[in-house]
C-alpha cells in the first residue's frame, strides 16, 4: 500500500505540472513545473528501488540492474529536485536579483545531477556469496551529494528568510512562513527517517517512509493555492481535479485490460513490477496524447487551413500592443505586424489624415508606391461610401477606375478609422491580396473591424502626443532664437560695458593729477601760505576742501572699479588705529552737517587696538557711510557713528533717521552703480558706486557689511571686522611696503 500511495502522490504531481503547463511564460509557474517533474521522477525512481529491495526477481542480473539505475537516478533526480525547489523560492513570492551564489548553487546543483549518475557517487548494490539480499555499497565521493543537500537547503532557507525580514506585505510573510515551515519539516523529516533511524535501529525498513517527505512541501503548496492565492491558480483546481480523475480512471481501465489480456495468454499472475509497468505505459500514453495531437493539428492547419487563426488570440495580442507605446509610429508598426501575423496580407500600411492641412500620412510598407492620384481616389470613394470597409476584388464594373488604381499599389482590402461610417475618420487601414490568394473571409472582415474600432482611440491619443511633441519642439526652437538673440545683445551689453569701464579708467587718471593740485593749493590758502584769510573765507575753503576731498574718494572709487575688472585690486594693509581714521573722516562732515542742520556724534573709544586694514580704502568706506547719512537725512535729523570693540569683534556703524531705502530695492542695493528711486530724487548727481566699492573693500579684507534700514525711518550701514584675524600678530595677509613694523 506505501507503494501504491507514492504512486498515487507522483501521479497527482505529474498531472498538476501537466495542467499548470499552459501557464509557462509566468517565471514561478516554469519553475513550480521544474519541480513537480523532478520530484515526479525522483518518487518512481525511490519507488522502484524500494520494491526492488524487497522483492526478488527471478533473474538476479536483471534484479541489480534495476536496483543500481534505480539509486543513480534516484541520486540524480533528487539533486535536480532540490535544485528546482531553490529556484523556485528565488523566485517566490517576489523575484530576486540572480547573484554569484545563486547562479554557482544552480550550476553546483547541475554538475551533481550529472555525477550522480556514476556509481562512485551514488553507490552499487551487489550480492555476497550464500545471501539472497543485494548489500549496498557506498559510493567513494557520495559526500558530494551531502555536501550539496546541505548547501542547497541552507542557502535556500536564508533566502526565505531573508524575503521574510524585507517584506512588508501581510500576504507575502503568510506565504513564505507557510512554505518555509514546510521546507524545514520536509528537509527535518527525510534525515529522520532515511539517515537517523537506519543508523539507530540497523535496519533501512523505513526509508521507505522517508519517500513521503518532499510531500509536505506539495501539501503546503495545495494550503497556499487554496488559502493564500500562492501562483493565483486557484480557477485551476476545478480542471486539475477532473484532469486527475479522467486520467486515474483510463489508467485504471488501462492496466485491469492489459492484465486481463495477460491473464489469459499466460495464465499467470501479473506480479508488481508488470503491473507498474502497464501503469507507466498508461501514463505515457495520456501525457503524450496532447502533443501529439497539437503536433499533427499544425501540419493539417498548414495543408487544408493555411489562414486558420483564433480571432480571440488575435484580439487579446492587439489590446496589448494597444497599450505598449504612445507614439504613433511605433504603435501602427506594432499594430501591422499582428495583423499581417494573423490575416497574411502581402503588406498593412496606415493612412492617417493630418487634420492641419487635410493631407494623409502613410505609415507601412507601401509608403513609395501608395501614389497620391490613388490616395485622392481612395479617399473620394471611402467619403461618398457608406460602408467602412471595401474589399478591392468585390468592386463592381462601374469603379473600374478606382479598382485599377487599388491593383496598382496591391491593396486588397480597405477599412475606415472612424466612428461615424459616413466620416473620414482618423485615416485608413489599407492591406495588401491575402498571400494564400484566397479572397478576404467574413472572419477576416470581423475580426479587422473589430480591430480597427479599437485602433480609433489609441491613434487620436497618439496625435494628441504627437502634437504636443511637435509643440514643444516649436517652442524649445523659439527658446533657442530667443537664447541666440540674448547672448548677442549681451555680447554687445559686455562691449559697452567694456567701453564705459576703459572712459571711466582713463578720466580717473586724467581728473586725479588736477583734482590733487586743488586740494594741495586749497590747503595751502588755508595753512595761511598766501597770507592771512578772514573766518568768512576759511569757512568756504574749508568746504571747497572737503568737496575736493570727496572727488578724490569718487575718483578713487572709479579706479578700483577698473581695477576690480582687471584683476589689479589689491588690499595693503598696515596697523591702523581704527578710532583715529574714523575721528579723521567724522571730523570733516561736522561742518557739513551742522550747515543741513543736522545732528552728527560720534563718540571715540578709549585704548581701541591696533588692526591690519588697507588705511587709504577703510576712510572711503567710512566717509562713503557717513556722506550718505548726511545727504538723504532731512533737516532736523540725527546721525549716529558708533566704533565698538565687542571681545571677539569690532564693529563701525553709521544709524541715521533718514529716508530709508524700499524693501522692494534693498537686496539690489550695493550693485554696482545702482541706486534707489527716493535716493534719485534726493541726490540726482550720485553714481551708485560707493555701496559697491565699500562692500568689495570690506569683504576683501575679511569683514562684513552691516546693513538695516526701513523705508521712511532710516538706515543703519556699517562693517565688522573679527579682531583675532586682523591683528598684527596673526595676520595673514598682503602687508604695504610703507607699514609700520
Amino acid at each position: 500500500m506505501l507503494y501504491i500511495a507514492l504512486l498515487l502522490l507522483a501521479f497527482i504531481q505529474v498531472v498538476l505540472g501537466i495542467v499548470l503547463s499552459y501557464k509557462k511564460h509566468n517565471i514561478v509557474s516554469r519553475s513550480f513545473i521544474y519541480f513537480t517533474f523532478a520530484l515526479f521522477i525522483w518518487t518512481l525512481a525511490n519507488t522502484m528501488l524500494a520494491y526492488t529491495v524487497k522483492n526478488n526477481l527471478s533473474n538476479t542480473e536483471l534484479r541489480l540492474l534495476v536496483l543500481n539505475w534505480s539509486n543513480r537516478i534516484g541520486f540524480a533526480s533528487g539533486t535536480i529536485t532540490l535544485t528546482t525547489l531553490y529556484k523556485l523560492v528565488l523566485v517566490f513570492p517576489v523575484e530576486r536579483k540572480k547573484s554569484r551564489l545563486s547562479a554557482f548553487t544552480i550550476l553546483l546543483g547541475a554538475l551533481v545531477g550529472l555525477v550522480a549518475l556514476t556509481p562512485v557517487v551514488a553507490g552499487s548494490y551487489i550480492f555476497k556469496k550464500d545471501s539472497s539480499d543485494p548489500v549496498y555499497v557506498y559510493g567513494s565521493l557520495s559526500n558530494i551529494v551531502t555536501f550539496y543537500y546541505l548547501l542547497v537547503t541552507a542557502e535556500t532557507v536564508r533566502s526565505m528568510i531573508s524575503v521574510l525580514r524585507k517584506s512588508s506585505s501581510r500576504l507575502i510573510k503568510s506565504q513564505v512562513k507557510t512554505i518555509l515551515s514546510a521546507l524545514l519539516m520536509t528537509a527535518g523529516l527525510a534525515v529522520l527517517i532515511i539517515i537517523v533511524l537506519p543508523l539507530i535501529t540497523g535496519s533501512d525498513s523505513y526509508i521507505v517512509l522517508g519517500y513521503f517527505a518532499p510531500y509536505i512541501f506539495a501539501a503546503a503548496i495545495f494550503y497556499s493555492i487554496f488559502r493564500q492565492g500562492f501562483l493565483n491558480f486557484q480557477a485551476l483546481i476545478a480542471r486539475s481535479v477532473g484532469y486527475i480523475l479522467t486520467m486515474g480512471v483510463v489508467t485504471l481501465g488501462f492496466v485491469g485490460v492489459l492484465t486481463l489480456i495477460a491473464k489469459s495468454f499466460t495464465g499467470g499472475r501479473i506480479n508488481w513490477a508488470e503491473a507498474i509497468s502497464f501503469a507507466l505505459l498508461s501514463l505515457i500514453m495520456i501525457v503524450t496524447y496532447r502533443p501529439i495531437k497539437r503536433f499533427f493539428d499544425k501540419i493539417t492547419n498548414k495543408i487544408f487551413y493555411r489562414d486558420a487563426y483564433d480571432t480571440q488570440v488575435l484580439l487579446n495580442e492587439f489590446n496589448e500592443t494597444l497599450i505598449s507605446t504612445i507614439e504613433l509610429e511605433k504603435l501602427l508598426s506594432r499594430a501591422g505586424a499582428i495583423i499581417e501575423r494573423y490575416l497574411k496580407p502581402t503588406y498593412c500600411s496606415f493612412g492617417i489624415v493630418n487634420n492641419s492641412d487635410n493631407t494623409v500620412r502613410i505609415i507601412g510598407k507601401m509608403n513609395s508606391d501608395m501614389t497620391k492620384d490613388a490616395l485622392n481616389k481612395l479617399r473620394l470613394y471611402m467619403g461618398t461610401n457608406k460602408n467602412k470597409l471595401l474589399v478591392s476584388d468585390l468592386l463592381g464594373e462601374d469603379h473600374n477606375d478606382l479598382q485599377a488604381s487599388l491593383q496598382e499599389i496591391h491593396a486588397g482590402l480597405i477599412v475606415k478609422i472612424a466612428k461615424d461610417k459616413e466620416k473620414e475618420g482618423s485615416g485608413y487601414v489599407i492591406l495588401g491580396y491575402k498571400k494564400s490568394g484566397n479572397l478576404y473571409s467574413p472572419q477576416d472582415l470581423a475580426a479587422v473591424e473589430i480591430v480597427t474600432n479599437e485602433l480609433l482611440i489609441a491613434i487620436e491619443n497618439a496625435l494628441r502626443f504627437e502634437e504636443i511633441q511637435n509643440f514643444a519642439k516649436t517652442l524649445q526652437e523659439k527658446v533657442d532664437e530667443a537664447t541666440r538673440q540674448l547672448r548677442q545683445t549681451n555680447e554687445k551689453l559686455k562691449q559697452m560695458d567694456q567701453t564705459k569701464d576703459d572712459f571711466i579708467s582713463m578720466a580717473s587718471h586724467q581728473l586725479r593729477t588736477p583734482l590733487t593740485s586743488v586740494k594741495g593749493y586749497v590747503s595751502m590758502v588755508m595753512e595761511g601760505d598766501a597770507g592771512k584769510i578772514t573766518a568768512q573765507q576759511r569757512k568756504l575753503l574749508d568746504q571747497a576742501f572737503i568737496s575736493s576731498q570727496r572727488m578724490v574718494y569718487l575718483i578713487a572709487d572709479l579706479l578700483n572699479v577698473s581695477r576690480l575688472r582687471t584683476g589689479k585690486f589689491i588690499i595693503e594693509a598696515k596697523p591702523t588705529n581704527l578710532a583715529d581714521v574714523v575721528e579723521g573722516e567724522i571730523s570733516q562732515l561736522i561742518e557739513t552737517a551742522k550747515g543741513r542742520d543736522l545732528e552728527l556724534t560720534y563718540k571715540k573709544p578709549k585704548d581701541f587696538p591696533l588692526l591690519m586694514l588697507d588705511d587709504t580704502k577703510i576712510r572711503q568706506v567710512i566717509m562713503n557711510f557717513a556722506d550718505n547719512a548726511i545727504y538723504y537725512t532731512p533737516a532736523g535729523g540725527h546721525i549716529q557713528v558708533a566704533l565698538e570693540d565687542k571681545g571677539e569683534t569690532i564693529e563701525f556703524t553709521v544709524n541715521d533717521d533718514g529716508i530709508g531705502v524700499p524693501k522692494s530695492e534693498q537686496h539690489h542695493l550695493f550693485g554696482k552703480f545702482y541706486r534707489a528711486g527716493n535716493a534719485k530724487k534726493a541726490r540726482p548727481d550720485g553714481t551708485g558706486l560707493g555701496l559697491f566699492m565699500a562692500k568689495k573693500v570690506i569683504i576683501a579684507q575679511g569683514g562684513a557689511i552691516i546693513f538695516h534700514t526701513q523705508e521712511g525711518k532710516g538706515s543703519t550701514f556699517g562693517f565688522s571686522f573679527a579682531k583675532a584675524a586682523l591683528s598684527p600678530d596673526h595676520y595673514k595677509g598682503v602687508v604695504s611696503e610703507n607699514a609700520v613694523k
